[in-house]
């Protein structure tokens, strides 16, 4: 196989798993994010609507991280495709992607621009 060919599989390899790791980080802190802000309303002070809008927000955020996590992995798995053709000769564990895992979801279709309501 091709030096160039392999070192960039390799480097493709590291950048495919580093946004997927940021992608994961990103939901993570929206999580957190959300916990947080539902722990300060629960203060018996402070109205049980308070921060509704934002939480609403936060939970658009979150589904569009989703839909960026499942992109990311549908990426994943057409670069594991051209892999096969191009870098076949690679000695490392192939990457298995289940069709599940990359099925467009009814959450993934409610953030098309045309199902959006202003």
């Amino acid at each position: 196989m091709n030096e160039r060919i392999l070192s960039d599989a390799h480097q493709l390899k590291k950048l495919v798993r580093e946004a997927e790791a940021i992608a994961d980080e990103s939901i993570i802190a929206m999580a957190r994010l959300k916990q947080a802000m539902l722990a300060a309303r629960q203060n018996p002070e402070v109205e049980v609507h308070t921060g509704q809008r934002a939480l609403m927000r936060l939970t658009e955020a979150e589904s569009q991280a989703m839909a960026m996590s499942t992109n990311l992995l549908r990426v994943h798995d057409e670069l594991s495709k051209v892999a096969r053709v191009h870098a076949g000769g690679d000695a490392g564990h192939e990457t298995i992607i289940p069709a599940e895992a990359v099925a467009t979801s009814t959450a993934t279709n409610a953030l098309r621009p045309e199902s959006v309501i202003a």
